[in-house]
């Protein structure tokens, strides 16, 4: 990608740094990349922001809290993993680090950090909850809309496949492995999450873990995340107040985010556009993205 028109550093927000990388003409429309849970913003495939410069937008990625070189939310105590998910299934209150309402507040304060009045927002999984909700809760400020492989954390949503948990909870946790055993737990983790039908880059995801692995390893990060998610609850209803022109995209054989999860996301928000793409699992498959920034510069045409 070139470096022409780029940008990047800490950015105060809500409180917290969040790093970001900023590509493209300040003056042009803003497309804002959210990412997911324990992912940095290198997870965003460069196959997907080439395209989006070249249809003139303004691309900009950033580390969520707690992961990669952003703040990292130490010393406050929450429920562990398996006590909150437990917990929340059985109705009880979740002791968080925070919500996804946090993270909102964050991306709100990173727009205006940087200048920006109102993006385009596409998030992926975790990022795509987070887009949903600002879009609901920032309506001025969403000029448009894309969820990729979410949900709406709606307790009829069908919970994700055990053995795919067990392999994210584990990265990072066995022993002292350190960066090679995580790059090797990261990738047998994609691979299981992969879908059907799509060749594994294995090479590629190792690489990418690797570089995730050497800019801030902090696997208690991703944990934080994740009980912030479960404290979070199910948010489907805030999602009739969303006004942006909305595209949902979902894998068929999403075996973490269940297709039931993209579909409650469309039916929530008004005139939302669905599309399930076949064989794709909970990955952004590098073939799939330059139809993926077509639909989202689609989607953004309708916002104008």
């Amino acid at each position: 990608m070139s470096t022409l028109d780029s940008r990047a550093g800490l950015a105060r927000a809500n409180g917290i740094d969040l790093y970001y990388e900023d590509v493209g003409p300040v003056t042009a429309p803003a497309v804002l990349l959210i990412m997911g849970l324990g992912a940095q913003h290198i997870y965003w495939p460069e196959v997907l922001i080439e395209p989006l410069l070249a249809q003139g937008f303004r691309v900009v990625r950033f580390d969520n809290r707690d992961i990669g070189l952003s703040s990292k939310i130490h010393g406050v105590r929450h429920d562990p993993l398996p006590r909150a998910f437990v917990g929340a299934i059985r109705g009880r209150r979740v002791r968080a680090p925070y919500t996804l309402y946090d993270l909102v507040e964050d991306t709100a304060g990173l727009l205006d950090a940087l200048g920006i009045r109102a993006a385009h927002l596409v998030g992926a999984s975790m990022g795509g909850m987070v887009a949903q909700l600002f879009a609901a809760l920032h309506r001025s400020r969403t000029l448009s809309l894309t969820s990729i492989m979410s949900q709406t954390l709606h307790p009829a949503i069908p919970r994700p496949r055990l053995d795919v948990l067990l392999r994210m909870a584990m990265i990072g946790r066995r022993g002292r492995a350190g960066r090679d055993g995580y790059v090797r737990q990261s990738t047998a983790m994609f691979r299981a999450i992969h879908g059907r039908g799509y060749p594994f880059p294995e090479e590629r995801v190792a690489e990418r873990a690797g570089r995730a692995f050497d800019r801030c390893f902090e696997p208690k990060g991703a944990e934080r995340q994740a009980v912030a998610i479960v404290a979070t609850g199910s948010f489907e209803a805030l999602l009739a107040r969303v006004t942006a022109p909305t595209l949902v995209v979902h894998g068929a054989v999403d075996p973490l985010v269940r297709p039931a999860g993209g579909r409650a996301s469309a039916r929530a928000i008004a005139g939302a556009r669905l599309e399930i793409v076949p064989r794709m699992g909970h990955f952004l498959h590098e073939p799939l993205m330059p139809q993926l920034a077509a639909w989202i510069g689609e989607i953004a045409a309708a916002a104008r």
